[in-house]
């Protein structure tokens, strides 16, 4: 596995990191499916043993069970790896008491008493650009329960707000083969910052794997049940074509489409959802 330093943070961390929303399982939707929570263990400690430090998470996956199996498996090797979690989209309250609140929540499931990484849950625009909404998060790197601190975005405008406000030391943003608007403003500006960058859905939700069909359907509950069909097959298009390009590179379509993330010099990490040992065994083989 090749590492990178995330950013200004100085960690060390695996260049395809273990997205956890997926191992939430599906009892309150929004999610990726249903799950096994034993494999979901086996997926995590695979990757731990292929050189995988990074596992980022959030405490609405799941409604905090992502976290808790996240504290099963890696309890005993808290020192070796790096997490990350976020808070505020529980609940859209990124107030300080809100934010501590959620933190303790984090840290009992977790079984840990610090995180490497807390990021704010998607805030909006005009919070990700004061500097006051930073002031607890300043406050709790001073008592040690978090390390580092970032925001999770989603258009990279906000991103962008965040490098102004000068005081995240990281962003999480969507970024893939299809979503490339971070490139544009906001990867120069983040590299000039030195900030680091976490890409997340660089499988655009798994619709670039190659797996899926236009007529392919999943469960309620499953984030994509929700996608209009016209974006779907478009999507199963697109992923039908890295699956045609990935062959002809000796790849296979999830590899091609994590390495295109890889190859931009501004990201430091890119984070995808494994629920089972063998996504695990395919997708890390991209950070070689």
């Amino acid at each position: 596995m090749n590492f990178r330093i995330l950013g200004k943070t100085g960690l060390k961390v695996s260049a395809i990191g273990f997205g956890a929303w997926a191992i939430g399982g599906n009892a309150h939707g929004n999610s990726y499916g249903p799950t096994d929570d034993a494999e979901s263990i086996r997926a995590v400690r695979r990757a731990l043993e292929l050189g995988c430090n990074f596992f980022d998470t959030a405490d609405v996956y799941g409604h905090g069970h992502s976290e808790e199996l996240l504290g099963q498996a890696l309890k005993d090797v808290r020192k070796d790896v790096v997490l990350a979690t976020k808070v505020g989209g529980m609940t859209g309250d990124f107030g300080p008491q809100a934010i501590r609140s959620a933190l303790a929540g984090c840290l009992e499931r977790l079984q840990t008493d610090y995180v490497d990484l807390l990021q704010l849950h998607n805030p909006p625009i005009h919070l990700i650009a004061a500097p006051e909404t930073y002031q607890v998060l300043d406050d709790l790197q001073r008592e040690g329960t978090i390390r580092f601190y970032g925001v999770s975005v989603h258009p990279p405008e906000e991103g962008v707000a965040a490098v102004a406000a000068d005081r995240p030391q990281t962003v999480q943003i969507v970024y893939n083969l299809v979503r490339r608007e971070p490139e544009d403003e906001f990867f120069p500006a983040a590299e000039r910052a030195g900030m680091g960058i976490i890409a997340r859905e660089p499988l655009a939700n798994g619709l670039l794997a190659g797996a899926y069909q236009r007529d392919s359907t999943w469960p309620a509950g499953d984030i994509r049940a929700r996608m209009p069909r016209p974006y779907v097959s478009t999507m199963v298009e697109l992923g039908a074509k890295v699956q045609e390009l990935a062959r002809a590179s000796g790849l296979t379509a999830p590899q091609l489409a994590l390495k295109f993330v890889l190859d931009h010099p501004a990201v430091s990490t890119a984070i995808v959802g494994m629920k089972t040992s063998a996504h695990v065994d395919e997708n890390l083989k991209a950070g070689d």
